[in-house]
């Protein structure tokens, strides 16, 4: 059994999202199952994807509200990070490190999706993010600042959620 499975209940109902972690899993899958002779190969077209991946996420939320330094967008620096030194070190000949970070990633997606790609998908479909076009249908639902957080509720810049406690509590 692969160490990661796609599930419907990973799924955050944003279909362009959804089909990229789809394809994220099945290239981690990919990973997972290769040689050491195909695993340079397989870990590179990982790693490509997940840039690709994350670049598509943090520009929509660069379009839709979220500062540049906001929690999401930095753990996926942080990831690729990762990434590129495993790439370093792999071709370098530590094959063990890439089949380390292909574990702990099985272990990661999942949470990440959950939290942040949930909240993500949320904050989209709120401000009816179009992924395909970049249109909103709805402007108005934009945030008056720059979130800082994921955008979830838990962790939404204070300052912004205090105007709307005082209106509803008024």
């Amino acid at each position: 059994m692969a160490l990661l499975e796609w599930t419907d209940a990973m799924a955050v109902d944003v279909p362009a999202m959804d089909a990229t972690h789809q394809e994220f899993v099945v290239l981690l899958q990919a990973l997972e199952a290769a040689t050491d002779g195909e695993l340079i190969d397989r870990y590179v077209e990982l790693l490509t994807h997940t840039d690709a991946h994350f670049a598509r996420e943090d520009a929509w939320m660069q379009a839709t509200g979220f500062a540049a330094s906001n929690c999401h967008s930095l753990q996926h620096k942080m990831v690729m990070d990762v990434l590129r030194e495993g790439e370093r070190r792999g071709r370098a000949g530590d094959l063990d490190v890439l089949r380390v970070i292909a574990r702990e990633l099985a272990q990661w997606f999942p949470q990440h999706t959950d939290a942040m790609d949930a909240a993500l998908a949320q904050h989209l479909r709120r401000t009816g993010f179009d992924p395909a076009t970049g249109a909103l249908a709805h402007p108005e639902a934009l945030p008056r600042a720059e979130l800082h957080g994921c955008g979830g509720a838990t962790c939404t810049d204070p300052e912004e959620l205090a105007p709307a406690a005082a209106g509803a509590a008024g």
